[in-house]
């Protein structure tokens, strides 16, 4: 797999979507992870100043959505996530939070991948799981 390709795919992606709403940008790839960060700020702050727990969760699916994409063969095959869970450990006020999906399970028909959000000094904000299926088109 050509890595900066990829990148630069699920970046492009992210035009005009929910991604780009909330500042996501996807920054590093590897065999069996992906990453991405989003700023902290208003845009994601629940009423009390907090990033909000369903932004985080935004993030935590957008990274783990996109991880499956890029695992699969695009022209044969789709990708739909079946299911996410999130446990927030700490809050944060501002700054950037950098999310992690990598995959414990990679089946034909089945991805299960963990996502650890963190923040800048690598303090775990919340970790997530997240399942999708692989379907033919």
């Amino acid at each position: 797999m050509d890595f900066e390709k990829a990148l630069l795919q699920v970046n492009q992606f992210s035009k005009n979507t929910l991604m780009e709403t909330l500042g996501i940008k996807y920054t590093e790839i590897g065999e069996d992870y992906l990453v991405a960060t989003m700023p902290v700020n208003s845009k994601v702050h629940q009423p009390m100043g907090l990033l909000h727990g369903g932004a985080t969760v935004a993030l935590a699916e957008s990274v783990g959505s996109a991880a499956s994409f890029l695992f699969i063969n695009p022209k044969e095959y789709t990708v739909k996530g079946i299911e996410i869970s999130a446990n927030h450990l700490k809050s944060k006020k501002e700054g950037v939070v950098t999310a992690k999906a990598t995959i414990i399970h990679k089946g034909r028909t089945t991805h299960l991948w963990q996502i650890t959000i963190t923040d800048e000094e690598g303090a775990l904000i919340s970790l997530c799981k997240i399942t999708n299926i692989v379907l033919p088109k």
